[in-house]
């Protein structure tokens, strides 16, 4: 969250509208935590370059999550583990990590403009913006910021457990990903609710396929 920020020093007007735009990464994986990042950029401040993350090369995306925590009125990352993803759903904890991501901004948004078709129950006003990462500069930097934390994660998973690709993969199901799962078993970082983790826990330890 970037701090002591004044966004009358920022956006320009007496009365300033606060929109944040929110995104998330790591829905699909079969392993780590799914991340979502809220942010609420200055109209008049252009950030070139922006648009959905997964276009982007790691090298951009890098470069642009610098400038993005640089020059934004506001910016916060939320993740949620995979304890709670098996407890309340992928779905559920993605809501979760928006509204958290959301709860962490200082100033407070006004607006939120999720990208997608779903969106999470907020205290301010929400609106889902399909293909809004690619359409949405606030959400563009949200994806943006999102992706980019995740997949840090994902390559310090790699050190930890470097016989199934994390670094490569981001821990997606690619089928190097799944022939590891079946041959070593799932890690503590495996999300024991998505079927080809039950799958390979069951052929590890019969009996024991769900979370």
């Amino acid at each position: 969250m970037k701090a002591s920020t004044d966004p009358g020093d920022a956006v320009s007007g007496s009365t300033v509208h606060l929109v944040a735009g929110v995104d998330e990464a790591g829905r699909g994986p079969l392993a780590g935590p799914v991340v979502a990042a809220a942010v609420i950029l200055d109209p008049a401040v252009r950030i070139a370059g922006l648009g959905d993350s997964k276009r982007l090369s790691a090298g951009h995306r890098a470069a642009l999550d610098l400038e993005i925590r640089d020059r934004a009125v506001s910016y916060a990352v939320a993740r949620v583990d995979v304890d709670v993803i098996d407890a309340i759903n992928i779905l559920q904890a993605t809501m979760k990590a928006m509204g958290e991501a959301v709860a962490r901004l200082d100033p407070a948004p006004d607006e939120v403009l999720v990208d997608g078709n779903r969106s999470p129950i907020l205290r301010c006003p929400v609106r889902a913006v399909v293909r809004g990462d690619a359409t949405v500069d606030s959400i563009s930097a949200a994806s943006i910021l999102a992706k980019v934390a995740r997949d840090r994660e994902m390559i310090e998973m790699d050190r930890k457990y470097p016989e199934y690709g994390f670094a490569r993969h981001k821990g997606y199901g690619t089928r190097a990903h799944r022939n590891a799962l079946l041959q070593f078993g799932p890690t503590p970082i495996h999300r024991l609710s998505f079927a080809p983790v039950r799958l390979a826990l069951r052929r590890i330890a019969p009996g024991r396929g769900s979370p």
